[in-house]
């Protein structure tokens, strides 16, 4: 690798910025209609707030479950309950998912709001009419039928005002993440009253992020065809609000997604705000009037998923929401990021191993790029060849920079050479590598998945170092030390690599170079090492590659 295919590489990145700014990237005009439409909708909007007062004595986990009648509910992926005391959904566990590798505890995403990290689901109507009871988070809600939620046995709850009005919950499992919601109101007095759907999930503090520019963890939604992403502190600062005609809201974090899918087809207004807790929440803009002796009735989803990648895309698929799959973050360069996916996953039901599908997708990639990287080592290897008589043209016009340069470029042209062709795998790699290390960080299927020996979780870093000789030594470096076996692998293939292409004329530059290897031993040791083998194993295809191409090269020069 030699300085002009950094210097191109460099300028890569700068391009991808450059072309997510112009094409990817909110414009201004795009960023003032947004400000127009929430100052618009808090301006105009009439509809009752869900602001409530909510003061409860912090609890444990355990005793907070026990604090109130629960409704259970299990399917083949998760676990949990249903709190009669206010009807949320406050209690999820994922029955797939340990928190820890070599742990047993399960990962539980959803908590009563009286634990300090509560996490709720709720939803159901509020009124502006404030002569008229409606249930809200303290209200006991009886049970119906079934005791039990499963995929196969609905639940229905029910509460009766002093007033004449019924309140029904009607709530179903798939065999998957999704709750359908049918909410009703039943109205058996003699006046008519106007009420407004609502859902909304409530977060009690700032959990744990990755802080890795590259993932989105916080506020999510598509409305109306706009994806809005809005990170914790955003919201802290200044709340967003924003009416839409379709769409879905939830609040994302790396592996897991709470999701609320309001009705179809009917205009709602979206918030997400900070006051002492997190919320992100919809209430319809517009009032349903029920009569006397008549009824209404809302349907949402609510999806509180692990992101697998074809549970999302079947939601997106089955429920037809607009661009539900990119609660998954495959970031701006998706149409590269999610094919790879794809075709890495097509690779691992044929291996049965996520390491052996990411050396079979870096294989079909150097064997897309075949033609444009032998043209590129056929000109790297006359650059190497030429070498003597360019050292010969440097000291014969050494005083000369003007005839010097003209003696290289004739040189050039008589042999057929194209300095610059040297940059064109490098060019090819970094959106591909950008890629990998995306899926590699965000993907839940690469998520404590193994290779072969001490690898135990592709999306985690080699956990072996050279500075106790790779476990042999009975010490623990710090981790500034963990510079494993593959990153050493790595290092050691790019430094082969790098004597196979012609070296800087420029002596320091070669010297600088030498070591270009070892500094990115010590960059990518903390990657993913699924990261670190596909490089790996890229370069060892790639020099053999340029062997076999140099091998048959002839260059003559005079």
């Amino acid at each position: 690798m030699d300085s002009k295919n950094v210097i191109a590489a460099l300028s890569l990145s700068a391009a991808v910025i450059i072309l997510y700014s112009l094409f990817f990237a909110p414009t201004q005009e795009e960023l003032k209609t947004k400000q127009i439409s929430q100052e618009q909708s808090q301006k105009t909007s009439d509809t009752p707030s869900l602001d409530q007062n909510e003061n409860y004595t912090k609890l444990t986990r355990k005793d907070a479950l026990n604090e109130n009648d629960r409704i259970k509910f299990e399917n083949q992926s998760i676990i949990g309950s249903i709190s009669l005391k206010g009807a949320t959904i406050d209690d999820l566990t994922f029955k797939d998912y340990n928190i820890e590798l070599n742990s047993n505890e399960k990962v539980t995403l959803l908590s009563p709001r009286s634990v300090e990290d509560g996490y709720i689901v709720e939803s159901g109507f509020v009124t502006s009419n404030k002569n008229i009871d409606i249930p809200d988070a303290s209200t006991i809600w009886k049970i119906s039928g079934n005791t039990k939620l499963t995929n196969k046995d609905p639940i229905k709850l029910i509460w009766n005002n002093s007033q004449g009005i019924t309140f029904e919950k009607h709530i179903s499992l798939d065999d998957q993440f999704l709750f359908t919601v049918k909410e009703k109101v039943i109205n058996l007095s003699d006046k008519t009253y106007n009420f407004y759907s609502y859902g909304q999930i409530i977060r009690n503090k700032l959990p744990i992020i990755s802080g890795f520019y590259i993932l989105h963890e916080g506020f999510l939604s598509v409305l109306d065809d706009q994806l809005i992403e809005e990170d914790y502190d955003d919201i802290q600062e200044k709340k967003f609000t924003q009416i839409a005609n379709e769409g879905f809201l939830g609040i994302s974090d790396k592996y897991w997604i709470t999701s609320i899918v309001p009705p179809k087809n009917k205009e709602f207004k979206t918030t997400f705000d900070y006051k002492n807790k997190f919320r992100a929440n919809y209430i319809s803009t517009k009032g349903i009037e029920v009569g006397p002796k008549n009824s209404i009735e809302e349907e949402i989803q609510i999806i509180v998923a692990a992101k697998r990648v074809n549970i999302i895309d079947g939601y997106a698929e089955d429920l037809k929401i607009n661009k539900f799959d990119l609660v998954i973050d495959w970031g701006f360069m998706y149409f590269i990021t999610k094919p790879l996916f794809f075709a890495l996953d097509y690779f691992f039901k044929m291996l049965g191993n996520y390491g052996l599908a990411i050396i079979a997708v870096t294989i079909c990639i150097r064997l897309a790029f075949f033609p444009l990287a032998n043209f590129s080592f056929k000109s790297m290897g006359k650059m190497k060849l030429l070498a003597p008589e360019m050292a010969r043209l440097k000291e014969l016009h050494k005083d000369d920079k003007m005839k010097l340069q003209q003696e290289m470029m004739a040189l050039y042209k008589k042999e057929k050479v194209n300095p610059m062709s040297g940059c064109l795998p490098i060019l090819v790699q970094i959106p591909v590598f950008f890629a990998f290390y995306k899926i590699l960080f965000v993907t839940l299927e690469m998520r404590h998945m193994p290779f072969y020996g001490w690898i135990h979780d592709l999306s985690d870093r080699d956990p072996t170092s050279i500075f106790n000789l790779f476990g042999l030594i009975p010490w623990d470096p710090p981790t500034f030390l963990l510079i494993g076996a593959w990153p050493v692998a790595m290092g050691v293939s790019m430094f082969i690599q790098q004597k196979l292409n012609p070296a800087p004329p420029d002596p320091i530059q070669a010297k600088i170079f030498m070591f270009f290897p070892l500094f990115l031993t010590v960059i990518l040791a903390p990657f993913a090492s699924g990261l670190v083998i596909y490089w790996t194993f890229n370069n060892i295809f790639t020099m053999i590659q340029q062997v076999i191409v140099q091998r048959k090269m002839t260059v003559k020069t005079t």
